[in-house]
């Protein structure tokens, strides 16, 4: 016999509220576990070891109890109370009979145990929430005693949830958890999985590495341990390890036939074979895993053929990479849209969707320097990206098309499509901070769930008697968490105020130095041209007090053709190495026509270097090359001989030299008359300046050196380091 009594505790409650209550015997008011207590509206919850039970409803439902040693009971409930069911007859001097309720009882409660975990799984991919929740009812089901082989696979489930929406850190605690309920091979490939993925491989080995030996896996478990052995290799660049470690896996796979673990082998082969850069053997791999991918699925045989393109695009073999890509663009379109993967969001995870694989192909064709060919490719890459809303392609696209019209100098296009391309950045830049914002709560929920569920494995673990206690620190621990959160909150929001005033400071900082630096470089160049002219017009000034009419005319034409090239250049911080080159080249040929009984010349540049792919300062060069000639070789006794000579040091740098064997800078200065020494030179003095400015610019682009070529002080030479 059963009895009903309630107590009202919060009246006049409105929507839904906390039913609390609990379920003991009469007599001695021994707490009953176990007991289902559910409404009419679909809550549903068991009784705790204490028989205390917490269920969620509205005024009007119909409350439920019911259990194997006592009559269903119904209640409608009339505002917040909890409810207290007292069971006659339950007691110490139970009947075999009620032992054999007890047992059917266990029985089903691990029937609804895989019930919960399978309901779990199937809603593992589409609603995070509901199969947490579905894992915390599998444990909650167990009670104080429940079954450790049942909590093990509850723990197991809820890591491949975690694993699943790359909380690796939380998977792995849970799989741990899971071990430590009971081991099981299953649960250690499972935790070396996401240790691989957590990127800790030394813990992915030494945990998988025993399994090797062990002799109960079944085909597939055992081709997912050599497979997860060899990325973990992979990643610490133990190549030979790996490769082994995937060929034993290629080998079981091949055995039993199976397919997908076949094509996935024979494409980790490929990339561990070029990593090493044997492009033989990784074609080979590559070719198989294509083979292999035309039994399978055409979106498998695509991803497949795309990973080979990436590979002839390594291999800078841009033609054969822009052939597949084609291919794959064409069997991509004849797929139903459901098969192909889009890119929506901001997910930098590289799918196989047509606009990414557009963005290749021009960026092919970019690579080859044919620029009209890449355009309708961004075209169609930017197009795309905008329908399926991939905000990342989109933004890579249009800034590659940007450069690329300014590469062919139509800049009005180049300016064009940079604007759109600030326009993608800020979108996407919006869409970031809401990802953000639900990557927060998504964590927030996390953090809730995990805590629900250690605490059903901590009340688990808990006895009876310390019950009560746990339930009281349990609310201090929530009270005091509350708190710290608050602390936490602020404290976060207080750092985030600091750093981001710190960065407001220092973006404003950089931004007026840029533009102090770009003043300074200005007014450098405006005092550089006058000083250039000035010497200029000496020269033609010698020839008129010469009276030499043809010579003064030859110079003149041959002097404006300079100054139109200098005044073109004069705006610029760096000019192409060979304009500049062609402007010494005139100039020197000005000053040997006045000073040809002084001097010859020779201008040497190594036919290897490509000039067009360097750039210079204008005007970097002619002070030190005016210098040479008016005051070293000018005065030496008998005919010099100055040289600019252009060598290649490295890939990114060259050497330009201006060696003279003229009287040397010692003598030079001895030479000089009184004002002279008083007054530095201004065109040497601008190109320091201007070489600084540049330096702190271009992170040290220019590097100069002047040294004595003779160890008897005659003879200058200036050495110019020049980087890409």
């Amino acid at each position: 016999m059963t009895s009903l009594s309630t107590w009202a505790q919060v009246g006049n409650e409105q929507g839904q509220m906390e039913i609390k209550g609990s379920v003991k015997g009469k007599e001695n008011y021994v707490p009953i576990s176990g007991v289902q207590v559910s409404t009419n509206k679909g809550q549903f919850t068991r009784t705790n070891g204490l028989g205390e039970f917490t269920i969620k409803a509205s005024i009007g439902d119909i409350l439920i109890v019911e259990g194997p040693e006592l009559e269903t009971v119904r209640y409608r409930i009339k505002s917040g109370e909890d409810v207290d069911v007292l069971v006659e007859g339950y007691g110490s001097a139970r009947s075999v009979q009620t032992q054999k309720r007890e047992a059917s009882s266990s029985r089903s409660a691990l029937t609804d145990h895989q019930r919960f975990l399978d309901s779990a799984n199937f809603y593992k991919k589409s609603d995070f929430e509901k199969s947490i929740d579905f894992i915390a009812r599998s444990v909650e089901l167990l009670g104080n005693a429940g079954n450790k082989r049942e909590l093990s696979s509850s723990l197991r489930v809820l890591g491949e949830i975690y694993m699943f929406h790359n909380q690796y850190d939380l998977a792995i605690t849970n799989f741990k958890d899971a071990l430590a309920a009971q081991e099981s091979n299953r649960t250690k490939l499972l935790l070396g999985k996401a240790y691989v993925l957590n990127g800790n491989y030394e813990s992915a080995i030494s945990i998988l590495e025993p399994l090797v030996r062990a002799k109960n896996m079944v085909p597939y478990q055992r081709i997912e341990l050599y497979e997860t052995l060899g990325d973990a290799n992979m990643e610490l660049s133990n190549l030979k390890e790996a490769q082994d470690y995937y060929q034993e896996g290629l080998l079981i796979a091949e055995k039993n036939q199976i397919s997908p673990k076949e094509i996935d082998l024979s494409s980790k082969i490929a990339d561990a074979f070029a990593s090493e850069d044997r492009v033989i053997e990784a074609e080979g791999f590559y070719q198989n895993s294509l083979n292999l991918s035309k039994k399978v699925a055409p979106e498998r045989l695509i991803q497949e053929s795309e990973k080979v393109a990436d590979f002839y695009n390594q291999k800078n073999r841009y033609d054969d990479e822009i052939q597949l890509r084609k291919k794959n663009l064409d069997e991509l379109q004849q797929l139903p849209k459901s098969a192909a993967s889009t890119g929506q969001g901001i997910s930098t995870r590289d799918t196989v969707t047509s606009q990414r694989i557009n963005y290749k192909i021009a960026n092919a064709y970019i690579a080859q320097d044919k620029l009209d060919e890449a355009i309708p490719y961004l075209e169609k890459s930017i197009v795309e990206a905008d329908k399926d809303d991939d905000l990342v392609v989109q933004k890579d696209a249009t800034r590659k098309l940007s450069e690329v019209y300014r590469y062919k100098g139509d800049y009005t296009k180049a300016l064009e499509s940079y604007q759109d391309y600030v326009a993608v950045v800020d979108s996407l830049y919006v869409r970031k901070e809401q990802e953000i914002s639900r990557a927060a709560r998504f964590n927030r929920e996390i953090a809730n769930t995990q805590n629900r569920i250690s605490s059903l494995e901590q009340e688990r673990e808990l006895s009876q008697s310390k019950y009560s206690l746990a339930v009281t620190e349990q609310q201090l621990y929530e009270e005091t968490s509350k708190r710290q959160k608050w602390i936490i909150y602020s404290l976060i929001f207080g750092i985030a105020l600091m750093a981001l005033t710190a960065f407001l400071y220092y973006r404003s900082n950089k931004q007026q130095k840029l533009a102090n630096n770009l003043l300074a470089l200005k007014s450098l160049r405006t005092q550089m041209n006058p000083h250039f002219i000035f010497n200029a017009l000496n020269s033609v000034n010698n020839y008129i007090a010469k009276s030499d009419e043809r010579s003064a005319n030859r110079f003149l034409s041959e002097f404006s053709v300079l100054m139109r090239s200098v005044l073109e250049n004069s705006e610029e911080d760096f000019i192409p190495l060979a304009k500049e080159l062609e402007l010494l080249e005139l100039y020197v040929k000005l000053e040997h026509s006045r000073f040809s009984d002084k001097f010859d010349y020779e201008i040497e540049v190594d036919k290897k270097i490509d000039v067009d792919a360097f750039q210079i300062p204008p005007m970097l060069l002619q002070p030190y090359i005016e210098n040479a000639i008016w005051h070293g070789l000018r005065y030496k006794e008998g005919k010099g001989f100055l040289k600019i000579k252009v060598r290649q040091v490295t890939n990114d740098m060259l050497e330009i030299c201006i060696e003279d064997n003229g009287i040397g800078r010692k003598k030079s200065a001895e030479l000089k008359t009184t004002n002279q020494r008083k007054q530095k030179s201004k065109g040497m003095g601008n190109i320091q300046k201007r070489i600084q400015i540049l330096n702190d610019m271009y992170k040290n682009r220019v590097e100069v050196s002047i040294v004595d070529l003779n160890e008897d002080k005659t003879g200058t030479k200036v050495s110019l380091k020049l980087k890409k």
